[in-house]
């Protein structure tokens, strides 16, 4: 079916007008709206009545002339450019140029005018306003574009990338709502920005993959890019470039959420596709979205090709704000590190004097004066030797398991561990080196069976926990270690009667080579609380303190008796 085109006769013979309607109504190839006027005033009011495609502008008139007509319809009429086709009796060629500089698109003369001539200028003056129309569509397309690119690029935040993407891009299309939508690896992709100030998240499905989109493996092996629709397989190619005018199009039914969200209106949908590492196939990070809430809306060639320009634009300004973001956590990964090198110089340079001097002064004792010792007093310097060197070695060992577990974080190996068992063995080993000025109570209370965890990372935090509580009780005192085992975790507390810790330390005590403000002269690195913390939440449990100066401190670590990996752990041995 022909596109109807609106023509405007103005002119004050009739007859010319009869001709001129016959010929154009005879056109094959076009499908005319013919008004008339018979003078200028009568064309001035039907422009400003109807919207005219063409004009057929006769030069001599009763009550103005042809040219003035034109300049005043030039000034008070139209807003974009009307072609207009300018009739005259005469073959006047200053007529021509003087029509031809004001604007108008050709000059015909009424005395050789025939219908073949007519209907081919009125079509080229169409053909011509259609593609000036277009070429000042396209080049407002395109400062819009780049103005709402320029404004998408201005930050390097990804959540205030999004957010300026689709309240630049709802104006842009004059829409609803635009939303963002992000896939996620292994679990339901989200809206993550929208333009309208309340909205509800919704889930694609249970879990959405690439195969989802029709992108994954196919038959035996063959990789088969490409979403299945109503009009058949689209390809990564056609996917990657072409918008997508229904969601449920894109192979995802069966989503109830998504379909009442998006299903019963017009949407729009382009895919936003990353780089991938110079791999030819792009990596589908998301999707951007213009929703029609209000009213019908038929979604134009223009707007889809709008929505994909500023997808590529907003996929660029997502690679340069994760690219910023991945440097930016390398940084402070490498503060981080230099940080902890300089602890671990100063420390140990700090805690290896004081022992090392002890060593080498029983060392050069013995060596001086080994024949005027007497047997006692020679153990007494042996054993400050090996006390001294066990402190060395027990400090070296520290260090390299703070860094394992901040830097490296080891993966679990839980096993079926029976905690009655584990921890009286312990507490039977701590027994014969703490002496008789403390006194070690176990108490047990609850099911304490059904535990998995990691044997090597449980002792660490017994052993760090115990030599605390024993270490910052100079004076002795009790040390009480009770276990509790519920239905589905197992709690420990270590109590001690020390000297306490004051309540400004207590906040940052568990953070790597932090010490309370009042342990004096007793010797120490800060790393048991760190080490034990990091232990614990390898297991997916919390530690908590409570101490008052003077009065003590306890320790309560919570432990859930099955851990996430555990059971995988345990298919695989």
């Amino acid at each position: 079916m022909l596109d109807t085109w609106t023509l405007l006769i103005i002119d004050d013979c009739a007859a010319d007008r009869k001709i001129y309607r016959r010929y154009l109504l005879k056109d094959p190839h076009q499908c005319y709206k013919i008004l008339e006027a018979d003078c200028a005033e009568e064309g001035l009011a039907l422009c400003q009545k109807e919207h005219c495609d063409v004009i057929l502008l006769d030069f001599c008139l009763p009550d103005m002339s042809g040219l003035e007509l034109f300049d005043r319809m030039q000034q008070e009429i139209f807003e974009t450019s009307v072609p207009v086709i300018m009739l005259t009796g005469r073959g006047d060629e200053e007529v021509a140029v003087q029509a031809m500089k004001r604007g108008a698109l050709d000059y015909l003369v009424k005395q050789h005018l025939t219908q073949d001539v007519l209907q081919l200028a009125v079509r080229n003056a169409i053909k011509q306003s259609c593609l000036q129309a277009q070429l000042i569509k396209t080049q407002e397309r395109q400062r819009l574009i780049a103005t709402t690119a320029l404004r998408i690029r201005q930050s390097l935040n990804l959540e205030q990338i999004l957010n300026t993407a689709v309240a630049e891009v709802q104006q842009l299309l004059k829409c609803d709502r635009v939303m963002v939508y992000q896939f996620a690896t292994d679990t339901d992709g989200k809206i993550v920005a929208s333009s309208a100030e309340s909205y509800c998240t919704v889930a694609l499905c249970d879990r959405v993959g690439a195969g989802d989109w029709g992108l994954g493996t196919g038959d035996k092996g063959t990789r088969r890019q490409g979403r299945q629709t109503d009009r058949g397989l689209m390809t990564k190619e056609e996917f990657t470039q072409s918008p997508i005018p229904y969601i449920y199009e894109l192979g995802l039914c069966n989503c109830i959420n998504l379909k009442e969200q998006f299903n019963t209106k017009p949407n729009l949908v382009v895919p936003i596709n990353l780089s991938n590492n110079g791999n030819p196939t792009p990596k589908l990070w998301g999707l951007l979205i213009a929703h029609q809430n209000s009213g019908e809306r038929q979604w134009q060639t223009d707007d889809a090709e709008m929505l994909n320009e500023v997808s590529v634009q907003l996929a660029i300004a997502i690679q340069q704000a994760e690219l910023l973001a991945q440097t930016q956590a390398a940084l402070a990964k490498e503060k981080q590190l230099n940080v902890f090198k300089s602890q671990i110089i100063t420390t140990v340079s700090h805690e290896y004097r004081t022992p090392l001097t002890s060593i080498l002064a029983a060392a050069s004792t013995l060596v001086k004066h080994s024949q005027q010792l007497d047997e006692s007093k020679q153990q007494r310097f042996l054993g400050i030797i090996e006390q001294k060197a066990r402190y060395m070695s027990k400090l070296v060992d520290n260090m390299l398991l703070v860094n394992q577990l901040e830097l490296e974080k080891p993966k679990l190996q839980p096993i079926s561990v029976d905690l009655l068992q584990f921890f009286s063995d312990l507490l039977e080993q701590e027994r014969e080196t703490i002496g008789d000025r403390h006194e070690l109570i176990f108490k047990v209370t609850g099911n304490h069976h059904g535990f998995w965890g990691d044997r090597g990372l449980l002792q660490q935090i017994f052993i760090n926990l115990m030599s605390n509580a024993i270490k910052y009780s100079p004076d002795g005192g009790n040390v009480e270690f009770q276990l509790v085992g519920k239905e589905s975790e197992a709690v420990f507390y270590i109590k001690d009667q020390g000297i306490g810790i004051p309540m400004a330390d207590q906040e940052n005590l568990f953070q790597s080579f932090s010490r309370g403000s009042n342990v004096d002269t007793i010797p120490g690195t800060g790393l048991g609380l760190a080490i034990a913390k990091a232990c614990v939440e390898l297991h997916n449990g919390s530690i908590t303190l409570s101490s008052e100066v003077g009065q003590g401190t306890k320790v309560t670590v919570n432990l859930p008796k099955i851990c996430p990996t555990s059971q995988l752990s345990s298919s695989s041995t």
